[in-house]
Parts: C-alpha cells; sequence; structure tokens
C-alpha cells in the first residue's frame, strides 16, 4: 500500500525541479542575453588598437569596476580567473611563494571547499581549525593557529557551500591582521545573497560566477594592494602578469551582468528563499522521521539546506528523487562522485551517510518546495522498506 501510494505520487510528478544550486545556478537570461551582445561586438583581443580591441578593453576595465563595486575594492585589485578550483590554488600558492620568508604554513577551516584545501596541503603545511556542530569556526582556535609563527596565509568561506552557515569572517580577519597574516576569503556562496561590500580585512578574495548565474567559466581573484602575492605560474603580459592568457570578454561581462541582477534584487530573493527553507527544516523534520537537519537554522546563507535521513543511502536517495522529478545533490558538494562522503559534516560530527543538500534557485516556488515535500517521505519509506529498516 506504501509502496503504491509512492508510486501515485511520482507519476503526478511531471515537471522536473531543480534544487541543486549548491553546485551552480542555472546561467541567468540576462545573462545569455549580456553574452550574446559581448560576443557581436566586444569579442576582440583587448591588447590590439582596432575597433573590437578597444571595444573588448573597455567592456574589461568596466567588468572589473563593477566586480570591485560589489565586494568593496578597487578595480585594479580585481583578477579575471577561471574557476574556483584554479582561483584558489593560485591564491594560496602565490601567498606561500610571496611570503616564503616568514614560512610556509597554511591555515583553513576544516570545512573549506576541497580546492581550498587540497591548495593548502601541496603548498604549505596545512593546519586545519574545527567547527561546531552547527559548522561555525572555533574562533578562538582559528585565532591561536594564525598567531603562531611561521604562517603564510589563512583561508575562510564567508558561508559554507553545503550547509550554508556564516562564518565569523570578520572577527577571523580581525585575528588575522592582528597576526599580520593574510586572509584569503571565499566569498562563492555568499555573493548576491548577502551583502558583499564590506567583507572585513581581507587580503585575497575568491568568487565565482557559477554560484550566482553567471557563466561557470567566469571567477574573481582580487588582490588587495600591498599583499604580497606572486603569480606562482609564469607569467605573459595579460592582466599586468596576474593570470595567463587572453580573457574571454564575452563571459565576463556575461558574468558581471548576472552579478549585477543578483545583486539588485539579492533582498528580496533572499527573503523569499529564507522562508522557503525555514518551511523545509519544519517539514522535513516533522514528516520523516529519524532525519538530522545541518547548519546554522538562522545565521546562514538563504537558499541552502542539508539533511541526512538514517538508514538511506545518499546515492539511492538523490536517484530516486530524480525519477521522481526533483534534482537534488548528496556527499560532498566539491567532489565529483555522490558516492564521496562530504567533509564538511564529518568535521560538523553530522550524519554522512544518507545525507541530501537543496540549493534553492531565484525562480523557485512554494508549490515545487511543497510538492518535493508530499514525495519525499514516500521515497525515504519505499527506501528504508527495502532494506527492511522502516
Amino acid at each position: 500500500m506504501r509502496a503504491r501510494a509512492y508510486l501515485s505520487r511520482v507519476a503526478e510528478v511531471r515537471t522536473p525541479v531543480f534544487l541543486d544550486c549548491s553546485s551552480g545556478e542555472p546561467l541567468l537570461p540576462e545573462a545569455r542575453e549580456a553574452w550574446v551582445l559581448a560576443a557581436s561586438s566586444g569579442w576582440g583581443d583587448p591588447q590590439r588598437l582596432h575597433r573590437s580591441g578597444r571595444l573588448a578593453a573597455q567592456a574589461l576595465d568596466s567588468a572589473r569596476e563593477r566586480v570591485a563595486a560589489h565586494v568593496g575594492a578597487r578595480p585594479d585589485e580585481v583578477v579575471l580567473t577561471g574557476p574556483l578550483a584554479p582561483a584558489a590554488q593560485a591564491a594560496v600558492a602565490g601567498l606561500t611563494l610571496g611570503r616564503r620568508r616568514v614560512g610556509d604554513v597554511v591555515v583553513t577551516s576544516s570545512v573549506e571547499h576541497s580546492a581550498v584545501l587540497g591548495a593548502a596541503a601541496a603548498y604549505g603545511r596545512h593546519v586545519a581549525v574545527g567547527v561546531d556542530r552547527l559548522g561555525r569556526l572555533d574562533l578562538a582556535a582559528w585565532a591561536e593557529a594564525v598567531g603562531r609563527p611561521g604562517v603564510a596565509l589563512a583561508c575562510l568561506q564567508v558561508a559554507n557551500h553545503e550547509v550554508g552557515t556564516l562564518q565569523p569572517y570578520v572577527a577571523a580577519a580581525d585575528a588575522c591582521r592582528a597576526a599580520g597574516v593574510p586572509l584569503v576569503l571565499d566569498v562563492t556562496t555568499a555573493l548576491g545573497r548577502i551583502d558583499t561590500a564590506d567583507l572585513g580585512g581581507w587580503s585575497v578574495l575568491l568568487g565565482w560566477a557559477g554560484a550566482y548565474g553567471g557563466p561557470a567559466s567566469v571567477g574573481f581573484m582580487v588582490v588587495r594592494r600591498g599583499t604580497r602575492w606572486r603569480a606562482p605560474f609564469p607569467a605573459d603580459d595579460h592582466q599586468h602578469g596576474r593570470w595567463p592568457g587572453v580573457v574571454d570578454v564575452p563571459a565576463v561581462w556575461s558574468a558581471v551582468a548576472a552579478l549585477d541582477v543578483v545583486s539588485t534584487t539579492r533582498e528580496a530573493v533572499a527573503a523569499r528563499q529564507r522562508d522557503l527553507v525555514d518551511h523545509l527544516r519544519r517539514e522535513v523534520g516533522a514528516r520523516v522521521p529519524d532525519v538530522d537537519l545541518a547548519g546554522d537554522p538562522v545565521d546562514r546563507a538563504p537558499h541552502l539546506l542539508t539533511f541526512s535521513a538514517l538508514y538511506v543511502d545518499g546515492e539511492t536517495l538523490t536517484l530516486e528523487l530524480d525519477r521522481a522529478g526533483f534534482a537534488v545533490a548528496s556527499g560532498s558538494a566539491c567532489s565529483a562522485s555522490s558516492e564521496h562522503p562530504s567533509h564538511v559534516l564529518a568535521a560538523m560530527g553530522a550524519l554522512t551517510h544518507g545525507n541530501v543538500r537543496l540549493g534553492l534557485t531565484r525562480t523557485t516556488t512554494e508549490a515545487e518546495v511543497d510538492r518535493f515535500l508530499d514525495v519525499l517521505p514516500g521515497v525515504v519509506a519505499e527506501i528504508r522498506g527495502r532494506l527492511g529498516a522502516a
């Protein structure tokens, strides 16, 4: 009877609902239009003196100005990069190289993106500072870690990419400043979702356009003037030797168009998403037995929710929800395989088995959330029934 009810609900769901924005927001219509416009007029090499080259150069200058305004920086501090992983590697490697006389210790939280953790281990002696059950940094341990001799740099997220918990980034930056340690601040999950005009005393800032509805090929590395960052790769004459190769001007123009849109509508969208996630937190816990809800319920990014269901395999649950018309994620947000356990949940001491991660889009509706809540209990019960755990 339970299985028949579950199958009938699955049959009712016909339109797929995308709830996986922890891995990237769908490209905004405004970003697509901006790409087409730039590709038709400003596609040239910005180092050339012909018309298409001058238009491209003007577009890049405008893009840097707009990014700088969104993050409280100067236009000449903005470096246009590829996705987050190579930008994070360059940020860590460049600071380690620039501060090699100081030391090679790289301090991070234990819940950073895997690209940051990998770079920290590859280019220095990595020290990971723990978090509490909500995923929030142990600030006292952080201050102690960055205050030790030999620290080249520290890395911290503004908001966690899996559970949404906001970090005490201003206080963490103050501790770094007191210790004379540059801070790499990953603003990816927060861009377009919280106010990023004043993020404290960071030295290098990382962002990725794919997270807020821009092209996945575009990222930003903003290096404060006076920061001892050195290019860790062979330099050329592009972007003053800070990032190699010709810039993809249409993609960059599209990325800043998306950033303008999400920043202009940030408060209204965030309020709606926060209400929907609050509704999900209440109802998932009420409708599905033996569920662990992760992350801070209040001090968080507005669009993310992760929960774990006991006695359920995360990959199976993800596939069954996909069959039911809902695209969700499981496992580590920065692993190519959904079977890879979440290092974020493990660091928090939370369940890593049977987890589901929801990332609401800007257009996710209350009706779509209610459909998900109607289907979820039956999906979980059916999987548990197969295992005799219901």
